[in-house]
Protein backbone atom coordinates (compact mmCIF):
# COMPACT_ATOMS: atom_id res chain seq x y z
CA UNK A 1 0.00 0.00 0.00
CA UNK A 2 1.64 3.58 -0.88
CA UNK A 3 1.84 5.74 1.26
CA UNK A 4 0.57 9.51 1.06
CA UNK A 5 2.95 12.39 1.46
CA UNK A 6 2.16 14.96 2.98
CA UNK A 7 3.42 18.36 3.14
CA UNK A 8 3.47 20.06 6.58
CA UNK A 9 2.39 23.75 6.83
CA UNK A 10 1.07 26.21 8.94
CA UNK A 11 -1.30 28.86 9.16
CA UNK A 12 0.44 32.05 10.32
CA UNK A 13 -2.42 34.57 11.56
CA UNK A 14 -1.92 38.33 12.63
CA UNK A 15 -3.49 40.19 15.27
CA UNK A 16 -5.54 41.49 11.99
CA UNK A 17 -6.41 38.37 10.98
CA UNK A 18 -7.61 37.39 14.34
CA UNK A 19 -10.06 39.98 14.72
CA UNK A 20 -11.26 39.21 11.28
CA UNK A 21 -11.62 35.34 12.44
CA UNK A 22 -13.59 37.05 15.22
CA UNK A 23 -10.88 37.21 17.89
CA UNK A 24 -11.64 40.65 19.03
CA UNK A 25 -15.30 40.01 20.75
CA UNK A 26 -15.84 38.21 23.99
CA UNK A 27 -18.12 35.11 22.39
CA UNK A 28 -15.63 33.22 20.87
CA UNK A 29 -13.18 33.12 24.31
CA UNK A 30 -16.35 32.78 26.85
CA UNK A 31 -17.11 29.76 24.53
CA UNK A 32 -13.84 28.45 24.27
CA UNK A 33 -12.69 28.95 28.60
CA UNK A 34 -15.48 27.23 29.30
CA UNK A 35 -14.96 24.20 27.63
CA UNK A 36 -11.30 24.27 29.00
CA UNK A 37 -12.38 24.87 32.42
CA UNK A 38 -15.00 21.38 32.12
CA UNK A 39 -11.99 19.99 30.38
CA UNK A 40 -9.30 21.35 33.72
CA UNK A 41 -12.23 19.69 36.06
CA UNK A 42 -12.01 16.29 34.22
CA UNK A 43 -8.45 16.42 34.68
CA UNK A 44 -8.99 16.17 30.41
CA UNK A 45 -5.39 18.20 30.01
CA UNK A 46 -1.76 18.21 30.50
CA UNK A 47 -0.31 21.38 31.61
CA UNK A 48 3.52 21.52 32.97
CA UNK A 49 4.11 25.02 35.45
CA UNK A 50 4.81 27.42 33.75
CA UNK A 51 8.38 28.48 33.85
CA UNK A 52 9.09 32.39 34.10
CA UNK A 53 12.47 34.06 32.48
CA UNK A 54 13.86 37.11 34.09
CA UNK A 55 16.83 38.46 32.44
CA UNK A 56 17.05 40.62 35.65
CA UNK A 57 15.02 39.27 38.31
CA UNK A 58 17.15 40.64 41.64
CA UNK A 59 16.38 44.51 40.45
CA UNK A 60 13.42 44.08 37.70
CA UNK A 61 10.04 44.77 37.89
CA UNK A 62 7.41 41.59 38.45
CA UNK A 63 5.89 42.14 35.14
CA UNK A 64 8.99 41.97 33.26
CA UNK A 65 9.08 38.48 31.59
CA UNK A 66 8.66 36.31 29.17
CA UNK A 67 6.53 33.54 29.85
CA UNK A 68 6.39 29.80 28.29
CA UNK A 69 2.99 28.40 28.77
CA UNK A 70 2.55 24.67 27.11
CA UNK A 71 -0.48 22.92 27.34
CA UNK A 72 -2.40 19.79 25.58
CA UNK A 73 -6.58 20.39 25.53
CA UNK A 74 -7.69 16.98 25.46
CA UNK A 75 -11.56 16.18 24.74
CA UNK A 76 -13.50 15.16 21.48
CA UNK A 77 -11.43 17.44 19.76
CA UNK A 78 -7.54 17.62 21.34
CA UNK A 79 -5.14 20.40 20.31
CA UNK A 80 -1.33 21.18 21.87
CA UNK A 81 0.42 24.22 21.95
CA UNK A 82 1.81 26.96 24.03
CA UNK A 83 1.95 30.85 24.78
CA UNK A 84 4.83 32.30 24.09
CA UNK A 85 4.74 35.88 25.69
CA UNK A 86 6.66 38.48 26.89
CA UNK A 87 6.24 41.92 29.27
CA UNK A 88 8.02 44.81 29.90
CA UNK A 89 6.29 47.29 32.64
CA UNK A 90 7.33 50.41 30.76
CA UNK A 91 7.08 49.64 27.42
CA UNK A 92 4.24 51.90 26.68
CA UNK A 93 5.12 55.31 28.51
CA UNK A 94 8.61 54.96 27.45
CA UNK A 95 8.32 53.01 24.33
CA UNK A 96 4.87 53.50 23.23
CA UNK A 97 4.67 49.53 22.68
CA UNK A 98 1.55 47.72 24.55
CA UNK A 99 2.79 46.17 27.47
CA UNK A 100 3.26 42.48 26.34
CA UNK A 101 3.26 40.43 23.06
CA UNK A 102 4.09 37.31 22.07
CA UNK A 103 3.12 33.87 20.04
CA UNK A 104 1.16 31.24 20.29
CA UNK A 105 2.37 27.82 18.65
CA UNK A 106 -0.57 25.11 17.99
CA UNK A 107 0.07 21.50 17.29
CA UNK A 108 -1.70 18.35 16.15
CA UNK A 109 -1.75 15.89 18.64
CA UNK A 110 -1.71 12.92 16.04
CA UNK A 111 1.70 14.16 14.63
CA UNK A 112 3.01 16.53 16.73
CA UNK A 113 3.75 18.81 13.80
CA UNK A 114 3.11 22.32 14.32
CA UNK A 115 -0.36 23.53 12.19
CA UNK A 116 -0.49 27.46 13.24
CA UNK A 117 1.55 30.22 14.26
CA UNK A 118 0.03 33.40 15.76
CA UNK A 119 0.03 36.91 17.56
CA UNK A 120 -0.81 36.14 21.23
CA UNK A 121 -1.61 39.70 22.57
CA UNK A 122 -4.97 40.30 21.46
CA UNK A 123 -5.93 36.26 22.87
CA UNK A 124 -4.39 36.45 25.88
CA UNK A 125 -6.00 40.19 26.47
CA UNK A 126 -9.17 39.03 25.63
CA UNK A 127 -9.00 35.33 27.20
CA UNK A 128 -7.96 37.48 30.59
CA UNK A 129 -11.10 38.87 30.43
CA UNK A 130 -13.16 36.18 29.65
CA UNK A 131 -11.85 34.43 33.05
CA UNK A 132 -14.08 37.26 34.40
CA UNK A 133 -16.70 37.01 32.61
CA UNK A 134 -16.90 33.15 32.98
CA UNK A 135 -16.30 33.56 36.39
CA UNK A 136 -19.22 36.90 37.18
CA UNK A 137 -21.68 34.10 36.28
CA UNK A 138 -21.22 31.68 39.12
CA UNK A 139 -19.45 34.03 41.54
CA UNK A 140 -21.18 37.64 40.93
CA UNK A 141 -24.39 38.34 42.54
CA UNK A 142 -27.01 38.16 39.89
CA UNK A 143 -28.00 40.84 38.58
CA UNK A 144 -25.14 42.79 39.58
CA UNK A 145 -24.77 46.66 37.76
CA UNK A 146 -21.36 48.68 39.37
CA UNK A 147 -17.91 47.18 38.78
CA UNK A 148 -14.82 48.92 39.45
CA UNK A 149 -12.00 48.72 37.77
CA UNK A 150 -8.22 49.44 38.87
CA UNK A 151 -5.37 50.20 36.23
CA UNK A 152 -6.75 51.98 32.87
CA UNK A 153 -4.79 49.70 30.53
CA UNK A 154 -5.06 47.61 28.11
CA UNK A 155 -6.04 44.35 29.76
CA UNK A 156 -8.44 46.92 31.57
CA UNK A 157 -10.30 48.07 28.25
CA UNK A 158 -10.88 44.09 27.12
CA UNK A 159 -12.23 43.48 30.60
CA UNK A 160 -14.63 46.47 30.57
CA UNK A 161 -15.55 45.52 26.65
CA UNK A 162 -16.76 42.11 27.54
CA UNK A 163 -18.16 42.63 30.61
CA UNK A 164 -20.42 45.36 28.65
CA UNK A 165 -20.92 42.92 25.90
CA UNK A 166 -21.81 39.83 28.41
CA UNK A 167 -23.81 41.93 31.32
CA UNK A 168 -26.00 44.52 29.53
CA UNK A 169 -27.34 45.38 33.13
CA UNK A 170 -24.32 47.34 34.02
CA UNK A 171 -24.96 50.71 34.70
CA UNK A 172 -21.91 52.17 36.27
CA UNK A 173 -17.94 51.40 35.65
CA UNK A 174 -16.06 53.01 38.34
CA UNK A 175 -12.22 53.89 37.70
CA UNK A 176 -8.93 54.41 39.23
CA UNK A 177 -5.68 55.06 37.47
CA UNK A 178 -2.29 56.40 39.74
CA UNK A 179 -2.20 58.25 36.43
CA UNK A 180 -5.39 60.39 36.68
CA UNK A 181 -4.86 61.11 32.83
CA UNK A 182 -4.92 57.41 31.74
CA UNK A 183 -8.51 57.53 33.62
CA UNK A 184 -9.55 60.02 32.24
CA UNK A 185 -8.53 59.16 28.80
CA UNK A 186 -10.36 55.75 29.32
CA UNK A 187 -13.71 57.56 30.69
CA UNK A 188 -12.98 59.70 27.62
CA UNK A 189 -13.26 56.79 25.41
CA UNK A 190 -15.43 54.07 26.88
CA UNK A 191 -18.20 57.25 27.13
CA UNK A 192 -18.05 57.85 23.41
CA UNK A 193 -19.02 53.79 23.13
CA UNK A 194 -21.26 53.14 25.71
CA UNK A 195 -23.17 56.52 26.69
CA UNK A 196 -25.42 54.42 28.62
CA UNK A 197 -23.27 53.41 30.93
CA UNK A 198 -21.79 55.84 33.70
CA UNK A 199 -17.85 55.88 34.00
CA UNK A 200 -16.82 57.75 36.63
CA UNK A 201 -13.20 58.36 38.12
CA UNK A 202 -12.07 58.28 41.32
CA UNK A 203 -9.21 59.91 43.19
CA UNK A 204 -8.37 56.78 45.46
CA UNK A 205 -8.16 53.09 44.52
CA UNK A 206 -10.40 52.66 48.22
CA UNK A 207 -13.14 54.91 46.83
CA UNK A 208 -13.23 53.20 43.44
CA UNK A 209 -13.75 49.43 45.44
CA UNK A 210 -15.66 50.51 47.45
CA UNK A 211 -18.58 51.23 44.69
CA UNK A 212 -18.34 47.82 43.01
CA UNK A 213 -19.90 44.97 43.06
CA UNK A 214 -17.10 43.38 41.09
CA UNK A 215 -14.07 44.20 41.10
CA UNK A 216 -11.19 43.96 38.66
CA UNK A 217 -7.69 44.77 39.46
CA UNK A 218 -5.90 45.23 36.01
CA UNK A 219 -2.79 46.58 37.13
CA UNK A 220 1.31 45.95 37.53
CA UNK A 221 1.18 46.22 40.97
CA UNK A 222 4.01 44.23 42.83
CA UNK A 223 2.50 45.24 46.38
CA UNK A 224 -0.81 44.17 47.54
CA UNK A 225 -3.13 47.27 48.45
CA UNK A 226 -6.66 46.37 48.35
CA UNK A 227 -8.25 45.70 52.36
CA UNK A 228 -11.06 43.59 53.05
CA UNK A 229 -12.74 46.42 54.62
CA UNK A 230 -13.14 48.20 51.36
CA UNK A 231 -15.50 45.22 50.28
CA UNK A 232 -19.17 45.60 50.50
CA UNK A 233 -21.05 42.42 50.85
CA UNK A 234 -21.90 40.31 48.08
CA UNK A 235 -18.25 41.45 46.22
CA UNK A 236 -16.98 39.58 43.51
CA UNK A 237 -13.16 40.11 42.97
CA UNK A 238 -11.44 38.61 39.71
CA UNK A 239 -8.26 39.10 40.77
CA UNK A 240 -6.62 38.98 37.59
CA UNK A 241 -3.39 40.88 37.88
CA UNK A 242 -2.78 38.91 41.31
CA UNK A 243 -0.62 41.15 43.77
CA UNK A 244 -3.03 43.29 44.43
CA UNK A 245 -5.61 42.27 47.03
CA UNK A 246 -4.13 42.09 50.97
CA UNK A 247 -3.53 38.94 53.06
CA UNK A 248 -6.51 39.38 55.27
CA UNK A 249 -9.11 39.72 52.04
CA UNK A 250 -8.14 36.01 51.72
CA UNK A 251 -8.61 34.78 54.70
CA UNK A 252 -11.76 36.70 55.48
CA UNK A 253 -13.53 36.13 52.05
CA UNK A 254 -16.07 33.29 52.06
CA UNK A 255 -15.52 31.38 49.09
CA UNK A 256 -11.78 31.77 47.99
CA UNK A 257 -11.47 30.01 44.31
CA UNK A 258 -8.34 29.79 42.35
CA UNK A 259 -8.21 28.42 38.03
CA UNK A 260 -5.39 25.62 39.06
CA UNK A 261 -3.95 25.42 42.47
CA UNK A 262 -0.58 23.77 41.55
CA UNK A 263 -0.31 27.12 39.73
CA UNK A 264 -1.83 29.58 42.19
CA UNK A 265 0.62 28.21 45.03
CA UNK A 266 3.80 29.44 43.61
CA UNK A 267 6.06 32.31 42.51
CA UNK A 268 5.89 33.85 46.16
CA UNK A 269 2.51 35.49 45.13
CA UNK A 270 -0.12 36.43 47.91
CA UNK A 271 -1.16 32.60 48.50
CA UNK A 272 1.68 31.06 47.86
CA UNK A 273 2.90 33.62 50.96
CA UNK A 274 0.21 32.72 53.23
CA UNK A 275 0.95 28.72 52.37
CA UNK A 276 4.56 29.35 53.72
CA UNK A 277 3.35 30.88 56.62
CA UNK A 278 1.03 28.10 57.55
CA UNK A 279 -2.23 30.39 57.56
CA UNK A 280 -3.20 28.72 53.71
CA UNK A 281 -3.57 25.59 52.17
CA UNK A 282 -5.64 23.65 49.77
CA UNK A 283 -8.08 22.88 52.29
CA UNK A 284 -8.78 26.70 52.56
CA UNK A 285 -9.41 26.63 49.46
CA UNK A 286 -13.37 26.68 48.29
CA UNK A 287 -13.17 24.88 44.40
CA UNK A 288 -11.17 25.75 41.30
CA UNK A 289 -12.94 27.26 39.05
CA UNK A 290 -13.34 24.36 36.26
CA UNK A 291 -15.20 22.31 39.35
CA UNK A 292 -17.89 25.43 39.57
CA UNK A 293 -18.39 25.15 35.51
CA UNK A 294 -18.46 21.80 35.70
CA UNK A 295 -21.00 21.73 38.44
CA UNK A 296 -19.45 20.10 41.29
CA UNK A 297 -19.77 22.51 43.32
CA UNK A 298 -21.89 25.21 43.65
CA UNK A 299 -21.27 29.05 43.03
CA UNK A 300 -22.58 32.18 44.53
CA UNK A 301 -25.05 30.69 47.45
CA UNK A 302 -26.15 34.18 48.63
CA UNK A 303 -26.16 37.96 47.98
CA UNK A 304 -23.82 38.65 51.13
CA UNK A 305 -21.10 36.33 50.17
CA UNK A 306 -17.67 37.95 49.65
CA UNK A 307 -15.94 35.89 46.73
CA UNK A 308 -12.39 35.92 45.71
CA UNK A 309 -11.10 34.54 42.08
CA UNK A 310 -7.23 34.27 42.12
CA UNK A 311 -6.53 32.73 37.69
CA UNK A 312 -2.71 32.81 37.60
CA UNK A 313 -3.81 32.90 34.38
CA UNK A 314 -3.69 28.86 32.49
CA UNK A 315 -1.73 27.72 29.13
CA UNK A 316 -5.24 25.32 28.44
CA UNK A 317 -7.24 28.79 28.07
CA UNK A 318 -4.40 30.54 25.59
CA UNK A 319 -4.58 27.06 23.73
CA UNK A 320 -8.46 25.85 23.63
CA UNK A 321 -8.70 30.10 22.78
CA UNK A 322 -5.95 30.09 19.84
CA UNK A 323 -7.82 26.66 18.97
CA UNK A 324 -11.24 28.32 18.33
CA UNK A 325 -9.69 31.33 16.62
CA UNK A 326 -7.39 28.48 14.48
CA UNK A 327 -10.63 26.70 13.97
CA UNK A 328 -12.96 29.63 12.19
CA UNK A 329 -9.93 30.98 10.55
CA UNK A 330 -9.72 27.94 8.68
CA UNK A 331 -13.37 27.96 7.91
CA UNK A 332 -13.10 31.78 6.65
CA UNK A 333 -9.95 31.05 4.63
CA UNK A 334 -8.30 33.81 7.01
CA UNK A 335 -4.26 33.77 7.37
CA UNK A 336 -1.37 32.84 5.54
CA UNK A 337 -0.39 29.53 4.75
CA UNK A 338 3.09 29.01 5.05
CA UNK A 339 5.31 25.53 4.17
CA UNK A 340 7.68 24.15 6.61
CA UNK A 341 10.09 22.61 4.10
Amino acid sequence: MNQQTITPSIRYLSKNDIEKAGGATSELYVTALSRALRLHAKGEFVQPLKPYLRANEKEGHIADRIIAMPAHVGGNDPVSGMKWIGSKHDNQAVRGMERASGLIILNDPATNFPIAVMEASLISSMRTAAVTVVAAKYLAKKGFESVTIIGCGLIASKQVQSLLEQFPQIKEVHLFDLNHESATRFAARWKEQKSSVQFIIHETAENAVKQGELIVPCTVADKPYMEYSWLQKGTFVSNISIMDVKKDVFLQADKVVVDDWDQANREKKIINQLVLEGKFSKEHLYAELGEIVLGEKAGRENNDEIIVLNPMGMAIEDVASAYEVYRRAVEQRIGTTLNLY
